[in-house]
C-alpha cells in the first residue's frame, strides 16, 4: 500500500516479495483532511480512501504493508479490523500503532517493533542482476571499463544544478577517454532540464550511452547496475545508492559533504563500511561487499510476525 510514489512501491514491494507472500498491490488515494493529516486517526477515517477501500475493510488481509505517510493511516486503519500491518519509513507517530515499522538507521527512529537497516528496500541482489543482464544484454558488448553515472536530483537534503553536473563530467571524462571504456548515463524521474541538458550536449551525439526519457528508449537503469565496472552515483537519493552499493562494482560518490541532514548519517556510514569513496580522479577500483539489508530485514519480519 502506497502513494504511487515509485520509491514507495519500490520499498513495499521488495518487501513483499522478499517474504515469498502472494500480494496485491493499492495505490491509495485519500480524502481531505485525512490527506494532509495522515498518519493521524480521525473520526470517519475508516472512509478516508473512499467507498472501494471502505469496503476492503469487511476482508482485510491478513498481513498488510505499507511504504509513506498516506500509507501509515490505511495501515493504522486495518490494524484496527484484525491485520497485521508493517509500516516502511518513519511514520512521525509512535511507532506502537503498527505490528512492525521499518526505519533507516539514519532516521534515528527506535523502539521494540522498529526495524532498522542501513539504507533502504529494494530488489537488488544476484538474481535479480542476472534477469537484468539478460534483459540488456546489449550492454555486456559495450566496451570496457563500463562506467554508470546514475544521476538524480534536488531534494531537501542536497542540490544538484548545471554546474555540480558539469564537475563530475570533468572528473568522470578523462579517465574514460584513458581507458577507451564506455559511460553509461540514467537520469531519474527527479533530474531538472538544466541537468538533463548539460548531459545532451556531451554526450547525445557520441559512443556513449545516455538515458533521460522514454524518448531514448526502454530506461536501461537495471542493465546499468546488472554490467557497470564501476558506479558513479550522484549523492541525493538514499534508494538510487542503496541499490548501486547492492552490486559487486565500486560506488563513487560526487562531494558526499554535500548532503545535509539525516541522509549525511547514511553516507559516512557507507564511508566508514568503505561502500563508497568520494569520487577523484582516478575511479581506482577497491573491493567491496554488496550490500544487502532486504533479504536480512525479511527474514526478521518473519522471525518477528512468526510466518515461517
Amino acid at each position: 500500500m502506497t502513494d504511487g510514489h515509485a520509491g514507495n512501491v519500490r520499498q513495499a514491494a521488495a518487501l513483499a516479495h522478499a517474504l515469498g507472500l502472494p500480494a496485491r498491490e493499492w495505490v491509495l488515494q485519500a480524502r481531505a483532511p485525512w490527506k494532509q493529516l495522515a498518519p493521524r486517526v480521525l473520526p470517519g477515517s475508516d472512509g478516508a480512501f473512499g467507498p472501494q477501500f471502505q469496503t476492503a475493510l469487511d476482508h482485510a488481509p491478513a498481513l498488510a504493508i505499507g511504504c509513506g505517510r498516506q500509507a501509515a493511516l490505511a495501515t493504522r486503519v486495518l490494524r484496527a479490523y484484525g491485520s497485521r500491518v508493517i509500516q516502511i519509513l518513519d511514520p512521525r507517530v509512535r511507532p506502537q500503532h503498527w505490528d512492525l515499522v521499518i526505519a533507516p538507521t539514519h532516521d534515528g527512529l527506535r523502539g521494540p517493533n522498529v526495524l532498522t537497516l542501513l539504507g533502504s528496500l529494494h530488489p537488488v541482489d544476484d538474481a535479480w542482476l542476472a534477469d537484468a543482464r539478460q534483459q540488456f544484454s546489449r550492454l555486456g558488448a559495450l566496451p570496457g571499463p563500463r562506467t554508470a553515472l546514475l544521476v538524480g536530483g534536488p531534494s531537501a537534503h542536497a542540490t544538484l544544478d548545471a554546474g555540480e553536473i558539469q564537475r563530475i563530467c570533468l572528473a568522470i571524462n578523462p579517465i574514460v577517454q584513458r581507458e577507451g571504456g564506455t559511460l553509461m548515463i540514467a537520469t531519474s524521474r527527479r533530474t531538472p532540464a538544466e541537468v538533463v541538458a548539460v548531459l545532451r550536449e556531451r554526450y547525445g551525439n557520441t559512443r556513449h550511452l545516455l538515458w533521460c526519457d522514454d524518448g531514448d528508449g526502454a530506461n536501461p537503469y537495471p542493465g546499468l547496475l546488472g554490467w557497470a565496472d564501476r558506479i558513479v552515483c550522484t549523492a541525493d537519493s538514499v534508494n538510487m545508492l542503496s541499490e548501486a552499493c547492492a552490486t559487486h562494482a565500486p560506488v563513487f560518490v560526487p562531494t558526499p559533504e554535500r548532503v545535509r541532514g539525516r541522509p549525511q548519517r547514511f553516507l559516512r556510514a557507507l564511508l566508514e563500511r568503505g561502500r563508497i569513496h568520494a569520487l577523484d580522479d582516478t575511479l581506482e577500483h577497491f573491493e567491496v561487499t554488496p550490500l544487502r539489508e532486504t533479504a536480512r530485514v525479511a527474514r526478521q519480519v518473519k522471525l518477528r510476525l512468526g510466518l515461517g
